[in-house]
């Protein structure tokens, strides 16, 4: 519930008409999707970029991590920063940001222009993505409304990956690499052209109300030296001195922290936001999702092209029917299955269906028959349209005017979070048993699939706690509105509630 005491209403945007509102859900939508996209097809383009450029193995891999690095240790920042200066600046500048790095990369002749470009990409995506989900919240106030609101913004996270590899894998074909960043420069411009104007102002609360310039240094270099500890754990080890040093190093600066905001006059992260049992425990479900969900995002995706021998473009196109029937489920359903039966619910149904998935991933064969074994994954996938935006919802349930950025930043830390522990965890022992196999004389195909056997099963073992957790912590204290209540509700228009072309 918004906060509407006298001291918060210098915060407040100005109120939006229905129609503005839905194109900024659009306008915040699109931005969402072209960073989404932007991961995926790097990921597909890499080894054209590594070949183009000359990268080594070690250094291709920071095409990916500068991004991450800068992107996961900077959202928690800059959410509370959006809530100090403004969400829509920090929006707008993080969108120009992204833009401006996307020509950078776009133009690259050198690996290190690249990940220059990378690291910038990064910064500009943690501000845009840091304060969307705070204004998606104070946009959409009703009930009703913030359901299908939120259904169309996790629509962009959960189906963007897959058209991400479509769209990585035709341009990269038909063009070359250098097209998979030029494509971003339309769309954020387009993005920024409409935003100024439909995107409601808010002042901010001042930087006085949180400028906690130590407790900034500190939450930005433990987020950044845990996040770069956990994505070279593939690289050193998880008992190494390189991972056990910087790994405790980054648990000492994150304590700091801590320690700050409680003693701190104006803190940076107010502590209070976890006395909320359904907020803190809706992020670390995510954490938990995220990093299983990474075996069905990241490892289908290598099983289709390194055992079946699938093409990039191939590829993307066999994860398709996932993307339409998450976009169906979140997008046609999700919002009244939220009214009629509560967020958590939904959440756990969705769960039920995601262990599905990876459960039928463990005995996926190595020479499979994509009807047969890999389409009726592909549809069970619907419980990720289920389940992220039952978790969504829940997670900004306790998000206030004033606080509305710090909660959409930590959201967004937690799924970063998760997804670098999936990389890290899943990746490596993937690995691990695939040379075991092959060790034993399996052939390469067969000791891949181990591999990706033993992670997928992990993965549904996660997303066994995460329900564990779900069924325990998120619970909602009183009564939900009837379904009698919901479905008297006036309706929006039908024009106005998809804005997002996908």
């Amino acid at each position: 519930m918004l906060a509407t005491s006298a001291s918060e209403s210098a915060t407040a945007p100005a109120p939006t008409a229905p129609r503005s509102r839905w194109l900024a859900l659009g306008v915040i939508a699109t931005g969402m999707l072209m960073i989404i996209l932007d991961g995926s097809i790097v990921t597909v383009a890499m080894p054209a970029i590594q070949q183009d450029l000359n990268f080594t193995p070690a250094g291709l891999s920071w095409v990916v991590n500068a991004y991450l690095i800068a992107f996961g240790s900077l959202l928690l920042l800059a959410g509370r920063l959006g809530d100090l200066i403004g969400r829509k600046r920090m929006f707008l500048a993080g969108t120009a940001v992204f833009t401006a790095a996307s020509l950078l990369a776009g133009v690259a002749t050198s690996p290190a222009v690249l990940i220059a470009a990378r690291f910038l990409q990064g910064i500009g995506s943690a501000m845009a993505s840091a304060v969307s989900l705070g204004i998606l919240v104070t946009l959409f106030t009703e009930p009703r409304e913030r359901a299908k609101a939120i259904a169309v913004f996790s629509f962009t996270g959960a189906a963007g990956a897959s058209i991400g590899q479509v769209l990585g894998g035709v341009l990269t074909d038909a063009l070359n690499w250098h097209w998979i960043f030029f494509i971003n420069l339309p769309i954020g411009l387009a993005a920024l052209a409409v935003a100024v104007p439909v995107l409601p102002g808010d002042r901010g609360l001042g930087l006085k109300a949180g400028a906690d310039v130590i407790g900034a240094v500190l939450v930005t270099a433990g987020l950044m030296l845990g996040i770069y500890t956990v994505v070279k754990v593939e690289e050193h080890g998880w008992t190494s001195a390189h991972t056990l040093g910087f790994g405790a190093l980054a648990a000492v600066l994150l304590a700091a922290f801590l320690v700050r905001q409680a003693t701190a006059k104006n803190p940076l992260m107010p502590l209070a936001v976890f006395r909320s049992r359904i907020v803190s425990g809706a992020n670390l479900v995510q954490v938990l999702m995220v990093a299983a969900l990474f075996s069905f995002q990241i490892l289908v995706a290598l099983y289709l092209q390194k055992v079946l021998g699938y093409g990039a473009a191939e590829t993307g196109l066999a994860m398709l029917p996932a993307a339409a029937v998450i976009g169906a489920v979140s997008l046609g359903v999700s919002a009244r299955l939220n009214a009629r039966f509560g967020e958590r619910n939904v959440l756990l149904a969705g769960l039920v269906l995601l262990i599905g998935v990876l459960g039928l991933l463990t005995r996926v064969p190595v020479h499979a028959n994509y009807a047969v074994d890999l389409l009726p994954v592909m549809l069970l996938a619907a419980g990720f349209g289920l389940a992220l935006p039952a978790l969504t919802t829940l997670g900004m349930s306790g998000a206030r005017e004033e606080d509305a950025g710090l909660a959409s930043g930590l959201f967004n830390t937690t799924q970063q979070i998760g997804m670098a522990m999936g990389v890290a965890v899943l990746s490596t022992l993937a690995a691990s048993r695939t040379e075991s196999l092959a060790a034993d004389g399996r052939t390469r195909a067969e000791a891949l699939t181990g591999g990706y056997h033993l992670a997928f099963g992990v993965g549904a073992g996660l997303l066994v706690t995460a329900f564990v957790v779900a069924f325990t912590m998120l619970r909602r204290p009183g009564s939900r509105p009837s379904a009698e209540q919901v479905d008297n509700t006036p309706a929006t228009n039908p024009a106005t509630t998809h804005p997002v072309s996908v």
